[in-house]
């Protein structure tokens, strides 16, 4: 549970620096942690079985072996909206564990 948490907010953290100037090198190291990121969050985060096929349709997109050219402003967007989907997912996480939701 705790190691779901730090992995969607590290993600997030990196998502979230790609809008900023970054060298060329920072955005292959996102393409490989965020591909092995969303690769492990389809295998492992029970918390939501219905986003799996968001986790491996996330990674198929940033996986650096095959790139997928989409330009930067779409790589910005696609960057914010992954960010609030695992922050988000983590709030529900927690609602969950408490009988809110």
């Amino acid at each position: 549970m705790k190691t779901v948490i730090f992995l969607k907010t590290g993600l997030a953290i990196l998502l979230l620096l790609c809008l900023l100037d970054m060298p060329y090198g920072y955005f292959q190291l996102v393409r490989f942690l965020g591909m092995f990121g969303f690769i492990w969050l389809g295998l492992k985060d029970e918390a939501r079985q219905e986003l799996k096929y968001f986790w491996f349709a996330s990674a198929v997109l940033i996986n650096p072996i095959i790139k997928i050219p989409l330009g930067r402003e779409l790589w910005n967007v696609i960057d914010v909206i992954w960010a609030i989907v695992l922050l988000s997912t983590i709030f529900l996480i927690k609602k969950d564990n408490y009988g809110i939701v």
